[in-house]
């Protein structure tokens, strides 16, 4: 009785992860000393995105983004605006087939770097 119970569990809990959406979780953490502007978070080709406004200093934004345009290779780009209007782009990250090699990423922003830290689940 208790192993049918324990595969039911196992079972239950796997199960999620087969209805779940095809894309990847993401956090931009703005950690420099002045406001960005026009983030624009984005796979290859522009097909699947979600853009911010304005991230102030010490501020984050989160969300997730849906790949369900998404058939083929490629990665992930994240683009904003400094204060002195240049703009800053980010290549990283790599999904094949449509789905994320990934579950979240995280952006953090400094004043001269922006660096990207990927992982299975979530933080």
């Amino acid at each position: 009785m208790k192993k049918v119970l324990l595969l039911f569990l196992f079972i239950g809990l796997t199960s999620c992860f087969l209805f779940q959406e095809n894309g990847i979780i993401f956090k931009i953490e703005n950690n420099s000393d002045f406001p960005i502007t026009n983030i624009k978070f984005t796979t290859t080709k522009n097909l699947d995105s979600i853009t911010f406004d304005k991230i102030s200093p010490n501020d984050f934004r989160e969300d997730f983004l849906s790949m369900k345009h998404k058939t083929s290779d490629g990665s992930y780009t994240l683009s904003y605006i400094q204060k002195d209007s240049s703009i800053v782009e980010t290549g990283t990250g790599y999904y094949t087939n449509g789905g994320s090699m990934d579950s979240w990423i995280r952006f953090e922003i400094n004043n001269d770097t922006t660096t990207a830290k990927f992982g299975t689940f979530p933080e």
